[in-house]
């Protein structure tokens, strides 16, 4: 349903895309994880007609975004991080206008503007003006407002920033009904890991313009094997001692150090803490903490850039 092959965007001296290449096939919901400068947003605007490649071509519902915008803009609908809505205007009258730019007209209309307000539980608030909505209702708007003209495709751009845990679970609920039950394909930007995790049935991890990886989130996570061993040194501890002290422990392996944090691969992450406290106490190093995990994403982004994801979004791609 879209197919991005060797996407090269530059604005001046910045590359934002370096050749960013993969495919979404129909009905999934298909994720473009990673930090903010990763070159998320970029690759929407390209593949909704709104900022041409420097090189590489797009194709979103069989139709090349270069050549044949106008009928890519017909089967997308479109979320940006920024809120559509007109807040001095109603729900139903921010609707009504969508529709209307789309084609629709008379009962087809209100009709469809009927069935979105109740299927986003909007319809109690729908003669409010949009200013007086919580964040999470307008986001629920700005959704409705992207399928209101029943697109093949939808993107969604960074949709919960923002929102509080509960808005955020029921944005989640709702993306995964419209890919569940309606089928409907949906490229979603994020860079928070949980929801990439909860949501996409395939995962493109990007990093400063380019793929590092891809796959099911499950099968990114199998990869690696064993526990994540996570130790926080006290302020005034000598990182590159503790370092070096957990990496010539026996069965440690893939050890990275960021900030007063030191990562490490073992087998079984619980039997192999005695070991790294032991010796991290030979060299008089101070620990803060210490934790085991099984893998998450955050150690999938770890090893195939080798920072994590927190140090990521500090430092501008």
């Amino acid at each position: 349903m879209i197919r991005a092959d060797a996407l090269v965007k530059r604005y001046g001296e910045v590359t934002a895309l370096a050749g960013l290449s993969f495919t979404v096939p129909a009905g999934t919901v298909f994720g473009l994880l990673g930090p903010n400068g990763a070159g998320k947003s970029t690759t929407i605007k390209i593949l909704t007609t709104l900022s041409a490649a420097d090189g590489g071509t797009a194709t979103v519902a069989g139709h090349d975004v270069r050549r044949e915008p106008d009928a890519v803009r017909r089967a997308i609908g479109v979320v940006t991080q920024g809120s559509g809505c007109d807040p001095v205007a109603t729900g139903r009258e921010n609707l009504l206008l969508a529709g209307r730019v789309h084609g629709l007209r008379g009962r087809a209309v209100r009709s469809r503007v009927d069935e979105l307000l109740a299927r986003f539980g909007l319809t109690g608030a729908a003669n409010r003006l949009v200013r007086t909505y919580s964040g999470g209702m307008r986001r629920k708007l700005d959704v409705a407002m992207g399928l209101v003209h029943r697109p093949s495709v939808l993107f969604l751009d960074e949709p919960t920033t923002g929102l509080d845990p509960q808005a955020r679970a029921d944005m989640w609920a709702e993306i995964a009904r419209l890919a569940g039950q309606e089928r409907l394909t949906v490229l979603l930007t994020t860079h928070y890991l949980e929801e990439a995790d909860q949501l996409a049935g395939e995962l493109l991890i990007v990093d400063r313009g380019q793929a590092v990886a891809s796959g099911t989130p499950e099968r990114l996570k199998s990869e690696l094997r064993g526990d994540a061993v996570v130790v926080e040194l006290a302020p005034d501890a000598d990182l590159e001692l503790a370092g070096k002290a957990i990496g010539a422990i026996p069965g440690t392996r893939e050890v990275t150090l960021a900030g007063r944090t030191i990562r490490s691969r073992v087998d079984h992450g619980a039997s192999a803490v005695p070991s790294v406290l032991a010796a991290l106490e030979r060299e008089s190093v101070a620990v803060a903490a210490v934790t085991v995990a099984r893998p998450a994403l955050d150690d999938v982004y770890l090893r195939h850039t080798g920072r994590s994801f927190a140090a990521a979004e500090e430092v501008p791609a």
